[in-house]
């Protein structure tokens, strides 16, 4: 049965809750509605006897998530911006100490903070167009968040890369790079999650809980260091402007 809201869809697949971002004419990007929304729903699943592992994902066939919706962000005030991390802070949170198996199916590109959080997944499924990066700095948006999780997965190298070049990777550098973890066939993207997240959710789930634990915690003091220092930096960045300003200009690019 699936239950819908203006933001997410969600719905039981046996044992698998299967979360949907539900904003494809925005290609999903996100807004604080829709963050809060799948936060609610995050941590539901968490207390869920009956939910056993989640799977993420996004409504259409072009984006798993877009990221920010500009929109929202080019309105954004100095005191705004701090708030804002925050809000990422409880959404990152959410899923880093989320001890059940947690799947990103990716149905399409996945950009600027919807990279960032499907890094935070345990394993990604994507087909051949299943595109990742981090733009941000396209948007004049400082990537003090995403530089953070590039860091921990990639090295500093190819973290200085992708932040400040803002190139998006095809699939094939995503897998090589171990960003996906498997590309399948595009109509197998979600019947493979089902699968892999059936195959964890059958591993001992105090131990699966417990080795969550353990990754949360060895990156811990990174995640707070980087929130803070995010918070001082947006402040910094949209205090001056130029942020709102380039997104602005992204609208006025795209009429």
């Amino acid at each position: 049965m699936s239950e819908q809201t203006d933001a997410i869809l969600e719905r039981m697949d046996d044992s698998v809750r299967v979360i949907t971002l539900n904003k494809p004419e925005k290609l999903n990007a996100w807004d604080k509605p829709m963050r809060d929304t799948l936060v609610a729903a995050i941590l539901k699943a968490s207390k869920a006897p009956e939910v056993e592992a989640v799977i993420l994902t996004g409504a259409g066939d072009r984006a798993f998530c877009a990221g920010q919706d500009l929109n929202e962000g080019k309105t954004f005030d100095a005191d705004r911006a701090e708030l804002w991390i925050e809000e990422w802070r409880t959404l990152y949170n959410a899923i880093r100490r989320f001890e059940k198996p947690f799947v990103v199916a990716l149905n399409g590109i996945a950009a600027g903070s919807a990279f960032q959080v499907s890094l935070l997944a345990d394993f990604r499924i994507g087909h051949a167009q299943s595109r990742m990066g981090q733009p941000e700095i396209n948007s004049g948006i400082a990537s003090a968040t995403g530089f953070w999780i590039l860091r921990e997965m990639l090295g500093l190298a190819r973290a200085i890369d992708l932040v400040q070049t803002g190139r998006i990777l095809d699939a094939e550098e995503c897998h090589r790079l171990g960003l996906i973890n498997e590309i399948v066939e595009r109509e197998a993207v979600m019947p493979r999650a089902l699968e892999l997240a059936r195959f964890l959710a059958a591993k001992p789930k105090r131990a699966y809980a417990f080795n969550k634990q353990r990754i949360a915690a060895a990156t811990q003091a990174g995640f707070d260091e980087t929130f803070e220092l995010a918070r001082q930096i947006h402040r910094r960045a949209f205090e001056i402007g130029e942020t709102q300003a380039e997104m602005a200009k992204f609208f006025d690019r795209k009429g």
